[in-house]
């Protein structure tokens, strides 16, 4: 079976991404088979990866949809990439339940 997308950290906890840049809208298609086997959560943004822009269209989509600050997420993997590592910065228990229901309703 595939990890999951979601796992616990510290201080919070990481999210497992794929996204594609220059795309018609920003958005969260769902969720995908990575590469090396993870589930990874697919997002399209509008933004060009160029300076950052894309990473920080993916932060704003994200804080919108989970409703926390911008400032609690965080790129730790894959910044120049297309498959990403977000941090999400609060009580790992907290957010993985937050989370976790916001990813099941991404089937819908």
């Amino acid at each position: 079976m595939a990890k999951p997308p979601l796992e616990p950290a510290a201080d919070g906890v990481r999210l497992f991404l794929k996204v594609t840049p220059k795309a018609s809208r920003d958005r969260v298609q769902g969720v995908a088979e990575g590469a090396d086997g993870r589930q990874v959560v697919k997002v399209t943004v509008t933004a060009v990866p160029e300076a950052g822009k894309a990473n920080a269209a993916v932060i704003a989509l994200l804080a919108k949809a989970w409703g926390v600050p911008k400032s609690s997420i965080a790129v730790v993997a894959g910044g120049t990439d297309r498959s990403k590592v977000l941090f999400v910065d609060g009580d790992p228990r907290d957010l993985s339940a937050r989370l976790s229901a916001w990813l099941a309703g991404l089937g819908d």
